[in-house]
Parts: structure tokens; sequence; C-alpha cells
């Protein structure tokens, strides 16, 4: 009863937050001092005693929750967090509390079966051949695809070059890198990136950046160029990274034109679609993605566009060799011989325990569908051309780039402190939550639309408070 009773206690304010947080009648975030929240929460206590009780658990819950940041909030507008469907915390609920740490098949032959068939579910969905459902039909099979779900885009790309440095220099793993590895990729690519080639012992200054429009957008008739300023230096290229959409102003790279380069001149093409790939769900942007089942490799998060909660993200492979050799590890209580009725996960990724994760993907495709996820995002894409639209006709206002996802940025005339001040005073006040990014060298201020219940209403509520934040609470004019 105690499990019982004290879940009716947590599912009952959740329900409550859910239903205010969604309404937007109170702030959609407040940045409490640490120390206070420690001392509010009781911590030191509980921690000490194990003193919670049914009336002190209510307590904790709607303390914590009232310290939350609203994410299902029609003023959030900050980052690529997906306001959660409630069926995908369900499944949350129910990985926690099931904890089949599923990277064997014999540690939850559920939660594998769901992953299975989820990652030929995204195959299918870029083009590639789904895997075989038997070792029988595998032996029937020529190419096919494979993948896993990780925790965030971060892992997946990672795990991605590990795959591209394996085929390129299939020793490394033993004996070190070569030290001629480079990557492509350009100059806008998520950090991520970055910290990979560091990770990988290539080194950060081994990416050659790749020449981009004024969109940030690669230019497919300058690759030859960088290529051979790769190879003029000595060095051999490991894989060229594409993205499918920036991060910054959320700008799709040519994918097709960038895959025939890849293909003619035999360079792993990794594209990072951790925010943009679910446009494939689409039907009126999935040409974003044009070209995409010509690269070797895909990251896809679902907590991003497909209201899943943090974090679900996919790696997907055209070829499943290429991630089922990328490994090699030795651990006799996990890998023997074994009478296998199921897939083991735990030879494709970094993590050995691994949760699982598709569990709350299939709850909410479940709840919602394919279409329902459309719908979804063609909203949202939608509505941030319509806030282009709005914003870029302000006077004092101007934006970098017409929007291809619904990331979009924009900043007052001025300098780019004053883009951080408004910034700052919008998150004291609370009633707005934005971000801001650096795009060609230049602030601006950026919002990324992701709630189901923002409108164009809420976009204007926002420009109106900007304005009276240039007026006059700040004291800085904005020419």
């Amino acid at each position: 009863m105690a499990f019982i009773d004290e879940a009716e206690i947590v599912i009952n304010a959740l329900n409550k937050h859910d239903i205010k947080a969604k309404a937007g009648k109170e702030k959609v975030i407040g940045l409490y001092p640490m120390e206070k929240l420690i001392i509010d929460f009781n911590l030191d206590s509980h921690v000490r005693n194990g003193n919670i009780s049914k009336k002190e658990l209510g307590e904790f819950v709607e303390k914590y929750l009232s310290s939350t940041t609203k994410i299902h909030h029609p003023s959030y507008l900050a980052h690529q967090v997906a306001p959660s469907h409630y069926t995908g915390a369900l499944g949350s609920l129910i990985d926690g509390f099931t904890n089949n740490a599923m990277a064997i098949y014999e540690m939850g032959p559920g939660a594998a079966a769901i992953e299975y068939f989820l990652i030929n579910w995204m195959l299918e969905k870029i083009g590639w051949q789904p895997s075989p459902l038997t070792m029988e039909d595998e032996k029937n099979s020529h190419c096919f695809g494979g993948g896993i779900l990780t925790h965030g885009g971060s892992i997946a790309n990672l795990t991605a070059l590990l795959a591209a440095r394996n085929r390129v220099a299939p020793a490394a793993w033993d004996n070190g890198n070569p030290p001629d590895l480079a990557l492509l990729a350009p100059a806008g690519s998520h950090y991520s990136i970055a910290r990979a080639a560091s990770i990988l012992g290539i080194g950060r200054n081994a990416i050659y950046h790749l020449d981009v429009d004024k969109k940030g957008a690669v230019l497919p008739d300058k690759l030859g160029k960088s290529l051979a300023r790769l190879e003029r230096d000595g060095r051999k290229p490991m894989a060229l990274v594409a993205n499918a959409c920036s991060t910054a102003v959320g700008i799709y790279d040519p994918l097709d034109k960038i895959s025939d380069f890849c293909r003619d001149n035999n360079i792993w093409f990794h594209v990072d679609g951790a925010h943009g790939a679910s446009v494939l769900l689409t039907r009126e942007y999935k040409y974003l993605l044009k070209g995409v089942e010509g690269a070797d490799s895909l990251t896809w998060d679902a907590h991003k566009l497909m209201q899943v909660p943090t974090l679900c993200a996919a790696l997907l492979f055209r070829d499943h060799a290429d991630i089922d050799t990328a490994f090699k590890q030795e651990a006799s209580y996990l890998f023997h011989e074994k009478e296998q009725p199921g897939f083991d996960f735990i030879q494709r990724t970094i993590e050995c325990t691994k949760a699982g994760l598709g569990l709350k993907l299939f709850m909410v495709l479940a709840a919602l569908g394919e279409r329902g996820i459309s719908d979804y995002i063609e909203s949202r894409v939608r509505l941030t051309r319509e806030a282009h639209g709005y914003i870029n006709g302000q006077s004092g206002f101007e934006c970098p780039v017409i929007p291809q996802s619904n990331i979009l940025c924009f900043r007052v005339h001025g300098s780019d402190e004053l883009q951080i001040k408004i910034r700052d005073q919008l998150i004291q006040e609370g009633n707005f939550y934005l971000s801001t990014t650096l795009f060609n060298n230049v602030r601006y201020l950026r919002i990324v639309i992701m709630s189901p219940e923002t409108t164009l209403e809420e976009i204007k509520k926002l420009i109106r408070e900007i304005k009276s934040i240039i007026k006059g609470a700040m004291g800085v004019t904005s020419d």
C-alpha cells in the first residue's frame, strides 16, 4: 500500500504542476540560490534520518516542482528539450521500477525487443534496410542496417566517429591512432564533435572546417578544396560530419550533394541529426533530409522533437557491421557461448549498463502515432516561420536567416552586450525563458519553439517585453 499511496501523492502533484505550467499562469523560470534550495528541501534531515513520511513527501515534491523550470509552459523558448508527453514519463517510471539493465538480452528481454523494433522502424524512415529478426533471416540477408538507443546525442556522435576510425584505422583499438587522422566538419557543428575528436585522441586541431554560406550551410562545391587542404597537410580523412540541423540557427546542410562527394572520395559520412532528423516523420519538411540515405551513420534524438523524456537518442548505421565491429571487449561473465533467443546490445555501446530507453519512445508513439508526432513537428516549424516574419518586421529587430526548423535567432539593434543584458533581465523577471548564441561572430537572442502551448501571441508578448526593457528598465538605448 505504501507504494500506491506515495505514487498517488506524486502523480497528483505532477498533474497540478502540468495544468498550471500549460496555462502559463506562473513564471516559466525562477533561479533560486542553490544553498536556499538545499535548506528548503530539508535534504540533510531526510538523508540522515530517512524520515520522509507521506505528509513530508507531499511537501518535498511540491517544493521541488516549484523550483523546476517549466518546460511545458508556453513561454519556455530556451533549449532543445522536449515538453515530454505524459506517456513517455510513464515509460520512464516502468523502466525505473523494473530496473532491467538491458544491455544484454537476459537482463531485459522486453526492453531489448522494443529497442530492436524501434531501431528497425527508424532505419526504414531513413531508407535503410532493417535488421533481420532471427539468426536464420540474418544468414539470408545481405547488407542491412543497425543501431542503438543511447543516453544523448553526444555519446551517439562519439560512437559514430569511433566506428569511422575503426574503418580507416582498424588497428587503432589495440595500437592507438595513426598520427595522420583528421575530420572534416563545419565550424557550426555541435561542440560534441570537437569533444569526440579530443576523446578519441585525434585532437581538436585535427578538425578541418568546411566552407559555408551566410546561413552556415556547407557549400558542396568547396568540399574538394577542404579535402585538398587536408591532404596537403599529410592527413587522411577519418570522416566528414554534416548538420541536420545546426544547433545555433537550425539550418540543414545539403546532404544529397555531400553524400555524393563522400561516396566519390571514399569518406565516412556522418550526419548529426540530433535535433532535426525527426522531420523524417513529416510530410511537409521531410525534403530537408534529402540524401540522408547516402550517409554511413546518423544521430537522431527522440528527446527533442518527438516529445520523449530525456534522454533517448538513436545512433543508426547503414551497415550494421560498422557498429558491430566498433568495440572490442573481453568479459567472461558476459561474452561466452550461450543460448540466445534475443539480441545483446552491449557490443554496440560505450555504456556497459543501459536503461530500457525504447520504452518511453514506444509509449509516446503508441499514444500519438506517427501522424500525431508529424502534426506536432510541423506546427512548431510553421509557428517559427511565422515568428520570423513578425520579428523581422519590427523596427529595431533583425533575424540573420529564415528558419528551416523550430529554432529562430534575432537581435535588437545594438551591441552584443545588450543582447546578454536583455536575456538576463527576461530571466530575472521569469516571464520568458530564451537563450543566446553566437552566429558569424555576432551575439543573437535565440528561441526554440518546443511547447505545444506556444502561439504567435506568446511571441508578440515576448517582443513587447523586450521593447519595454530597452525603453527604460535598463537605461540602455537600442541604437
